[in-house]
């Protein structure tokens, strides 16, 4: 499993040193988005919370090496490989039956060492004023139609798009991700930074399809307002590689020195409070149940149709980076 983030594991973000605090956090999550709720967390363990960030791939990575060293408690991971790759290599300890149980079936590890804790859709940015709904991309195979040529958008160095092939490998294998991926490529996709770079080439018109996840619009929207925003956002169904759904989580590293903390604060991350924090503040998908935003206008998570796959496979992104270089998609 450790093989799985060697090209992460190259360039470390942190290095293991002595704290006082409480509980020791490593966060993919980024601060921006975590950094209030983490001053809930605080009150809600009592304790002093130290996070070092950074990507979830050289976070996962450090983790596998500092080993039984490493002074983390918690793994709190933007992607479901990174936690699949922990969890394969025997580093998370499995979470009581609470905190499994808040979630679906499908948004928790098999094993328990990990569960998820909000939840975000691939989607399409579409520009209607070039494609009309009912002409949009029917599925993955249809934007290798040569008419998408030179139109669509995608950020290929966005860890979103590597869960996304990924997935594609996962349920399609080798040679089918490959033939989808050579595909795509000869369409000539337009190469963006970013996912709101995405968005902003489509409100502007310079591409009339963008590859992306759906809530960079609906926080733009919230920003601006829906009539400021001239893209709209598209749902693929029936179980297409373009619809996956991927999460957030966070787990309990094994042998962590302070486990009820830990797991008190993985317990949190999943409860009402931080559920309602992900459905408003950052526009993903609460992954418990009878939590809904106030603020964006989603469609229901079980209404989505994402394709079956089981988000700890998501974790071969070795596998994944080498593939697209092949392919000229890096």
């Amino acid at each position: 499993m450790a093989a799985a983030l060697a090209l992460a594991a190259l360039s470390p973000l942190v290095t293991a040193c002595g704290s006082s605090a409480d509980l020791t956090i490593y966060s993919g999550r980024n601060e921006q988005l975590v950094g209030e709720l983490i001053t809930q967390l605080e009150e809600r363990i009592g304790g002093t919370v130290e996070v070092r960030y950074g990507s979830s791939a050289e976070l996962a990575a450090q983790l596998l090496e500092e080993g039984d060293a490493t002074e983390a408690d918690v793994f709190f991971s933007q992607d479901a490989g990174a936690l699949g790759a922990l969890g394969g290599a025997g580093r998370l300890d499995p979470l009581p039956a609470t905190v499994l149980d808040a979630v679906p079936a499908e948004y928790r590890a098999e094993d328990g060492g990990w569960v998820a804790t909000s939840a975000r859709s691939r989607v399409l940015f579409y520009d209607p004023r070039q494609v009309p709904e009912a002409e949009l991309p029917t599925g993955l195979d249809a934007l290798a139609d040569p008419a998408w040529r030179g139109r669509l958008g995608y950020a290929p160095t966005n860890a979103s798009w590597q869960a996304f092939v990924t997935g594609l490998r996962v349920l399609r294998g080798e040679d089918g991700a490959r033939a989808w991926l050579e595909a795509f490529a000869a369409n000539e996709p337009v190469r963006f930074e970013n996912n709101i770079q995405i968005l902003d080439a489509v409100n502007a018109g310079q591409i009339a399809v963008g590859l992306s996840n759906h809530y960079y619009w609906y926080e733009r929207v919230a920003e601006v307002g829906e009539a400021n925003v001239p893209a709209r956002v598209h749902y693929v169904p029936g179980g297409d590689p373009l619809g996956l759904v991927n999460v957030a989580g966070a787990g309990v590293i094994a042998g962590s020195p302070d486990a009820e903390k830990a797991r008190q604060a993985v317990e949190f991350l999943v409860s009402d409070t931080a559920q309602q924090y992900f459905a408003d503040v950052t526009a993903e998908y609460p992954v418990r149940s009878g939590v809904s935003s106030t603020v964006h206008d989603l469609p229901p998570l079980s209404d989505l149709q994402p394709p079956d796959i089981d988000l700890s496979d998501l974790e071969s992104l070795q596998q994944t980076l080498a593939l697209l270089q092949e392919t000229g998609l890096a």
